[in-house]
């Protein structure tokens, strides 16, 4: 990225002070950097745990598949999921407040004697898969913010902040080779001046 810029002093004012906010900005962008990353992770290791949970569950009752035939799929329901959000690094995320199921009465005496266990473990398996799903929009999420964000540190980092010094020190030589100049063309004027004056005299 080309930073434009004239060889001025208010050129060179204003450029101080973009340089100034970067260099003030970048520690913060960092520090929500490393938050975001960590954030990510714990994120990432809760979807992936409540994942084994879910797994390990579902193969603890794989023992049952015979007898899913005859359960009623139409017993329990999520009835509603409510969610919250919370920020987290100044980012929006999901948190999972409540599920609420939908139970349909069944006889205890002619359903088979299972029927409550099968409710209670479809109950836990959409908890554990509901839980598995925000985690995961969670780490989502975090991710995208936290690569925004390294782009941002980068291009502050390797971009920007050299660019405006760099800049800064061109309108800076500039100047100094402008007064130079300047000194030297008033020591030739002011010389001439001087043999013009002796010149005259003599």
């Amino acid at each position: 990225m080309a930073i434009k810029f004239q060889y001025n002093k208010t050129s060179l004012g204003e450029l101080g002070k973009q340089l100034k906010m970067r260099q003030k900005a970048l520690p913060t962008i960092k520090s929500k950097e490393s938050a975001l990353r960590s954030e990510v992770k714990r994120a990432k290791d809760s979807a992936a745990d409540f994942r084994r949970q879910f797994d390990a569950m579902r193969a603890e009752y794989d023992y049952m598949v015979s007898l899913w035939s005859e359960f009623d799929a139409g017993l329990v329901r999520i009835a509603d999921i409510e969610l919250s959000a919370r920020k987290i690094a100044g980012v929006r995320t999901p948190v999972l407040e409540e599920i609420r199921f939908e139970e349909q009465p069944y006889d205890l005496f002619s359903s088979p004697v299972w029927y409550a266990a099968g409710v209670d473990l479809l109950k836990r398996l959409a908890r554990l898969e509901i839980e598995y799903e925000v985690y995961n929009r969670k780490m989502e999420l975090l991710d995208y913010a936290r690569r925004k964000t390294t782009q941002k540190v980068n291009l502050y980092e390797k971009v920007q902040i050299p660019g405006y010094e760099d800049a800064i020190r061109k309108i800076k030589r500039f100047m100094e080779d402008e007064e130079n100049l300047s000194k030297s063309a008033q020591k030739i004027v002011k010389t001439k001046q001087q043999q013009a004056t002796e010149g005259s005299m003599s």
